[in-house]
């Protein structure tokens, strides 16, 4: 698996971990609050980051297709 799959799949793992913490405690504590939102923004965003690349390419890759298909039905035409 290649370094930019697992590091989005740690990042979202992280996202969970911390939902998860900050849903089971009734109280947070104050302390922890901070970094454990600055954590959750980091990974946000790297997340966010990679699912935007994948999209683009995926898009691109699509729009490729798209046009060598009609550049092929063009030239049997």
């Amino acid at each position: 698996m290649t370094q930019t799959a697992e590091s989005f799949k740690e990042n979202y793992q992280k996202l969970q971990e911390i939902a998860q913490k900050l849903s089971d405690t009734s109280e947070v504590d104050i302390d922890e609050l901070v970094p454990m939102v600055d954590d959750a923004t980091r990974a946000y965003q790297l997340c966010k980051s990679r699912i935007e690349a994948v999209e683009s390419a995926l898009s691109n890759r699509l729009e490729n297709d798209s046009k060598n298909d009609s550049m092929e039905h063009e030239q049997h035409d």
